[in-house]
């Protein structure tokens, strides 16, 4: 169900009324102030989710004020956070999009303007978008990591939100957390799937070929050993608009290998260049996209090295960025976005596309305020039903937040400290590793944390706790294997994902540092120091290269709750940082 322009326009005037517009880096792209009014340019529209990980309802979501740029990366984005982000985009502080695109007066701004996302009131923004561009003028892409992050997902097995995307009306979309199902239930999840799904880099392995039985999947090609359509063409605006697909390329080493024992990924630009050339000498497209979860960093090397590609649409490091990276190549030029997290965000390129080619552009990613944007009827009650068998489960409430609770940033939040607190008292162990997932949603102070907010912050198909002994050694060799993926300075060795959190131990961290020297002074919460030689009591989950034998991470963390029944942080186990005071990825961080 869709409202009127005169009805939208109407709506956006009691908000301007009320003090809630912005108007800074949208005026200064010469747009309307109006947050939600997009006038038309050219004729082809791409609008672009990524990463809602299965946020069917709105959300609390903070932005880190911590996402360090080395090397290369130094005071770039998307490695700027807080003031520097808002001075790099031309964003006012203290507006409305300030807000949305930082941390900045979280709880304050949040209160304020109230939550985001949730798929009832995105569709009725997609809608408007694509009812004002007309039909057949535009086209809605998902980056993926759609079908995981919430309780229904997993029980559902991602059929929860397949049913959500398309009556949101995706066209097409990629994956990566998608690929943390079995097989099976990804095919099966591929076919119920109304739009197409795509992945040039995604393979049926030789010894497989004639194993697997994929008669039934539409995207195996046995001749090429794709196992999905690697790229797909749309009539658009009266434009040939081809849509390749790039998967996350390190799922088997990030996520279990288990799950999907018969399909290679990887980042290849030979390959990804051959896909490009074939399609334009094949199909003579008038614009080349691909719809990337390689992460923000992998997309802009990639697009120096591949050419051909007019815009890469990203994913994977929920990176909200109001404006596009343009990238030279030696075809010319790449633009490279990516569109945050969490249904927060709807990404709108608008091109205007004339004589087999892309001659000019306009961008906006529009926050989506669920106080601002009525809830498509249809869409809630789709959400209110899937919900409907697990809401006794997902309302209970186990505890009174304190302070905000959340994630995203490359070291502790305070979340990922009370999953760290949890293991190591309800496990009984000196020390506690979480995995550094940069998925799942923020409470405000005075808030009741449901268990629904813990299914946000833990929900996966490989739960399973452990305990064990761990040498000194092994403890910093897996510090810093972790610190490596995050800060090599050659994106194609990073694997996305921050740092691994930790719980009862502090220790100093240079980024800058080479391979095997970034981390130091390993110590205890009382500060007694780690050696290297000494066994510790570990507790932590999420093992990736086989079943760990313990309860699952929500079971867990849910026990630890009820019995606090109020969290406030006492040490957040944040490292202590060396050579980045003057980072302008860094804010408001205890050195």
């Amino acid at each position: 169900m869709s409202i009127s322009r005169r009805e939208f326009l109407r709506m956006m005037g009691f908000a301007g009324a009320a003090g809630m517009m912005p108007s800074s880096v949208f005026a200064a792209a010469k747009q309307p102030a109006d947050l939600y009014e997009v006038p038309k340019f050219g004729n082809v529209s791409l609008l672009h989710i990524t990463d809602t990980h299965a946020q069917l309802n709105p959300i609390y979501f903070r932005e880190p004020n911590v996402n360090l740029g080395i090397g290369y990366a130094f005071n770039k984005a998307p490695h700027l956070v807080g003031d520097n982000l808002l001075k790099h985009f031309g964003v006012t502080p203290g507006t409305i999009e300030s807000h949305a695109f930082s941390y900045l007066d979280f709880d304050s701004a949040a209160g304020k303007f109230g939550k985001v996302g949730g798929f009832a009131h995105l569709k009725t923004l997609v809608q408007q978008i694509r009812d004002d561009r007309g039909p057949g003028n535009s086209l809605l892409m998902d980056g993926g990591d759609t079908w995981q992050g919430s309780g229904t997902a997993y029980w559902t097995r991602g059929q929860d939100m397949v049913g959500a995307c398309n009556r949101l009306g995706v066209d097409v979309m990629t994956g990566h957390w998608e690929f943390t199902y079995l097989d099976k239930e990804v095919i099966d999840n591929v076919n119920a799937f109304k739009g197409d799904f795509v992945a040039q880099n995604v393979l049926v392995r030789d010894e497989a070929l004639f194993d697997y039985n994929f008669a039934d999947f539409e995207g195996f090609d046995e001749d090429s050993g794709n196992a999905f359509k690697p790229y797909v063409m749309k009539q658009v605006g009266g434009a040939r608009v081809a849509v390749i697909g790039q998967a996350f390329p390190y799922t088997p080493i990030a996520n279990p290998q288990r799950f999907i024992p018969d399909w290679t990924f990887g980042i290849q630009d030979d390959l990804m260049q051959g896909v490009v050339d074939m399609v334009r000498e094949n199909e003579k497209p008038d614009v080349v996209v691909v719809l990337s979860h390689n992460g923000m960093d992998v997309d802009l090397k990639m697009a120096s090295r591949v050419s051909g590609i007019d815009v890469i649409f990203g994913g994977h490091t929920h990176d909200g960025m109001p404006a596009p990276t343009v990238v030279k190549n030696s075809g010319g030029k790449t633009l490279v976005t990516n569109a945050g997290s969490n249904g927060k965000f709807l990404g709108v390129m608008d091109l205007d596309v004339k004589g087999g080619k892309v001659r000019d552009f306009r961008y906006r990613l529009l926050p989506v305020f669920s106080n601002m944007l009525p809830a498509d009827k249809a869409m809630q009650a789709y959400i209110d039903e899937v919900r409907a068998p697990y809401a006794k489960q997902l309302n209970e409430e186990l505890a009174v937040a304190e302070e905000t609770l959340y994630r995203r940033g490359n070291f502790n939040g305070t979340f990922d400290q009370v999953i760290c607190d949890a293991l190591t008292t309800v496990n009984d162990a000196q020390i506690s590793l979480s995995p550094g997932f940069r998925w799942g949603t923020s409470v405000l102070p005075g808030q009741k944390i449901t268990m629904d907010n813990v299914m946000d912050q833990t929900c996966i198909t490989y739960p399973e706790t452990y305990r064990r002994e761990m040498k000194g050694s092994e403890i910093k060799a897996i510090l810093e294997d972790v610190c490596d993926n995050l800060f090599n300075k050659d994106p194609y060795y990073q694997q996305g994902g921050d740092m691994v959190r930790v719980g009862g131990l502090d220790y100093v961290c240079e980024p800058g540092a080479g391979f095997g020297k970034r981390i130091t002074d390993m110590a205890l919460n009382d500060g007694t120091k780690v050696e290297a030689n000494k066994s510790y009591t570990v507790s932590g989950w999420a093992t990736v290269g086989s079943k760990a034998p313990g309860e699952p991470i929500w079971d867990v963390v849910a026990k630890y709750l009820r019995d606090q029944k109020t969290v406030k942080i006492n040490k957040l186990n944040t490292p202590k940082l060396v050579g980045v005071k003057d980072n302008p990825g860094l804010a408001d961080y205890p050195y």
